[in-house]
């Protein structure tokens, strides 16, 4: 028998040890992953919770009307906002006089670096920055003096220079501001009431600017250099069979970029994709032949002449060099972002297009629709209740003669020619013209007329009277898609899938017509009979035509789009931006922005979506296409470059969807709701009869068009 090799003992115990380590972290890696899956129970079990305190707090299961106490109060939707138009007409904004007002060194250092600092101002252009700097006006207060109360209507934003004031909010405090801090700027987003008490703890200096002064900054700063940029583009002569709308976008994709004296912009023989528009100083571009080396003679160019175009093609060996002459500005393009640009916006024809038992029935209606008066129609119930409205269920009255909006019972008789039942917005004429809403509601009207999709709520015919106007619509007694959501708590693929497809085929509808929609949102999607989706709510969208912007701050705050905070003109991109949003939403049962008001929440959306943590529920392909829907700057927005909608369509995150099935109707929506008649309001909350006084009249004549 062989003797025991020396050190055998030793070797053994390591074994055995390390097979003891082993067995442990197997044993750990267990316990992690049973924790990991313990902690993925509970965090469903919360969010089953949540969904029931929400169901509890508003609907029951199913989108049935809950029976809640008084005491109960339902959850809340969100409320768009929407600004005051601009006093300043874009047109004019060049002949308007900005007043600047004298600083120290030392007082405009200080300014400088509270607006870098601050969360919403940094993100303005230098340029920008510099103008409100120079608007700012001063103001000086004792201590005990109240800045800013809250309540009141606000329309100033303030930079503290000297002293320390105090906020508070019911009388509590919350924080202390000292100075080179800015405070106040919701209120030159829009007119709004100061949630908090601003109040002087010692006597202080303050700078301030108006939102009339800033947004005339924001707008002329922005309108300047896009009509600026656009014309430089008409100027070359491949561009100038570009149609406007093109140009336009492409005026938006350029990018200044700066160079010293005697830097090389291009070197002849490099290889390049890049086309170049001087801005501002010359450069000067020189040959030399390849055969004999000898050099031409150079040539200046200066501003709003380009060169490199060539790389736009293809071709992308340089055949020439280009240097600074000083310090140059340059507006650059690079072939990929003119690719996506360049070749126009297809209309896709067959979105826009019904079949023709759906046009012949629309010309019967038409006729039928001609003849009818408010009298001819009983209120059923409330389907909703909006900043600016009320939409009740009307039937077709047995009994004629009585004014719809003062009958409140929950069942009539319809006609038996009729047997159908309609949505009827109602609109106090005084609270539209308060809130200086006339425009919209002008607006909503015509181009809810213009719009012919299946996915677009149709509107019948308007009526008026002293105190009202109202839209007859037709009625969609499915439910609002934010009740199904809200007892859901998200959605899986296939169905958000359906819904955001849906709502692609009324976005093409619009914006093939020039029409922004401006207020997406499952809150404004609401669910026919077959469980289809449809866009509803229109008093926000506006016909800009192609190739144009706009620049009223509009939309629900977890929704807008970078350029809207930021005021720099938007088009038909920014709801490119809130169908991604609307995407991850449905996917995920929340926004991906939000904050615990509406400027932290736009200084989260200011931040962009690579900057958003996306839960594990949203597959990669989502995350792609939300992620792509969502750039901050509008032309790298799928949806918004030159293939327009088909560009979603394409994605892979659509693979395999039946996009002419959805336009036919053919294919099964993923959820079908329970509607057993014309009166059947199941699907929607209940809401109290409108207990306010009726409003006073006004006669004035703004709403002869209805």
């Amino acid at each position: 028998m062989a003797a025991p090799k020396p050190g055998g003992g030793l070797l053994r115990d390591l074994q055995v040890a390390l097979q003891l380590k082993i067995e442990e972290l197997i044993e750990r890696d267990t316990l992690i992953d049973e924790l990991e899956l313990e902690l993925d129970a509970k965090d469903l079990l919360i969010g089953r919770l949540r969904t029931e305190l929400e169901r509890r707090s508003g609907a029951a299961p199913g989108g049935a009307p809950a029976t809640t106490s008084p005491d109960e109060p339902q959850r809340t939707k969100r409320l768009a906002i929407s600004a005051e138009p601009s006093a300043v007409d874009p047109a004019q904004l060049t002949d308007v006089t900005l007043t600047s007002y004298g600083k120290s060194k030392e007082s405009s250092e200080l300014i400088q670096r509270a607006l870098m600092d601050n969360d919403f101002m940094k993100h303005l252009e230098p340029g920008q920055i510099s103008t409100i700097l120079d608007c700012m006006r001063p103001a000086v207060l004792d201590k005990g003096c109240r800045v800013i109360k809250e309540g009141d209507e606000g329309s100033s934003v303030y930079v503290l220079e000297e002293g320390t004031v105090e906020v508070s909010k019911e009388g509590k405090k919350l924080c202390i501001i000292e100075s080179g801090k800015v405070f106040g700027e919701l209120a030159i987003l829009y007119n709004c009431t100061r949630t908090a008490t601003v109040t002087a703890l010692t006597d202080i200096k303050l700078w301030a600017i108006d939102r009339q002064g800033f947004q005339t900054i924001m707008m002329r700063t922005g309108l300047i250099k896009h009509t600026q940029y656009t014309e430089f583009l008409r100027s070359v002569p491949s561009f100038q069979a570009l149609p406007e709308d093109i140009l336009s976008k492409l005026a938006d994709v350029l990018e200044e970029t700066h160079y010293n004296d005697g830097e090389y912009i291009i070197r002849q023989g490099a290889t390049g994709d890049t086309f170049f528009i001087v801005s501002e100083g010359q450069v000067e571009l020189s040959q030399q032949s390849a055969s004999s080396g000898e050099q031409s003679p150079s040539k200046t160019l200066t501003k709003g002449d380009w060169f490199g175009e060539q790389a736009l093609k293809g071709e992308d060996v340089r055949t020439a060099s280009v240097t600074a002459v000083g310090a140059v500005t340059c507006l650059v393009v690079d072939r990929e972002s003119f690719k996506q640009l360049i070749g126009g916006l297809e209309e896709v024809n067959d979105q826009q297009s019904y079949d023709d038992d759906l046009r012949a029935k629309r010309l019967a209606d038409d006729d039928f629709f001609s003849s009818v008066t408010l009298d001819d129609f009983d209120v059923v119930c409330t389907l909703g209740v909006g900043g600016f409205s009320r939409v009740e269920l009307v039937g077709r009255s047995a009994n004629t003669g009585k004014p719809v909006v003062m009958l409140t019972s929950l069942q009539v008789r319809l006609k038996s020619d009729g047997g159908r039942s309609f949505a009827l917005k109602v609109l106090k004429k005084r609270h539209i013209l308060d809130t200086r809403q006339q425009g919209h509601i002008m607006s909503e009207r015509r181009i809810m007329m213009e719009l012919h999709s299946p996915f677009v709520i149709r509107l019948y015919r308007t009526f008026r009277d002293p105190k009202y106007l109202y839209m007859l619509l037709e009625v969609c007694l499915g439910g609002e898609l934010w009740t199904l959501l809200r007892d859901r708590g998200c959605f899986d693929d296939a169905t958000t899938r359906f819904y955001a497809a849906c709502v692609m085929e009324a976005l093409a509808e619009l914006h093939c017509k020039g029409i922004i929609y401006r207020d997406l949102k499952p809150e404004n999607i609401i669910l026919d009979h077959r469980g289809y989706a449809k866009l509803v709510d229109f008093g926000f969208a506006k016909k800009v035509g192609l190739g144009k912007k706009t620049w009223t701050f509009c939309g629900t705050p977890e929704y807008v789009a970078p350029e809207i905070i930021l005021n720099k003109g938007h088009d038909s991109s920014a709801d490119c931006w809130s169908l991604g949003i609307l995407i991850f939403e449905l996917l995920s049962g929340s926004p991906p922005f939000s904050g615990s008001d509406p400027m932290k929440t736009y200084n989260v959306i200011l931040r962009g979506i690579d900057m958003v943590e996306f839960p594990k529920k949203i597959n990669k392909s989502a995350t792609n296409l939300i992620k792509r829907l969502c750039r901050d700057n509008p032309s790298e927005r799928l949806g918004n470059q030159k293939n327009g909608v088909k560009d979603i369509q394409k994605h892979k995150w659509f693979e395999g969807f039946n996009w002419d099935g959805l336009r036919q109707g053919t294919v099964e929506s993923p959820f079908t709701p329970t509607v057993e008649g014309p009166l059947d309001n199941r699907n929607f909350d209940d809401f109290p009869a409108d207990g306010e006084d009726p409003p006073p009249d006004d006669e004035s004549g703004w709403d002869q068009e209805f």
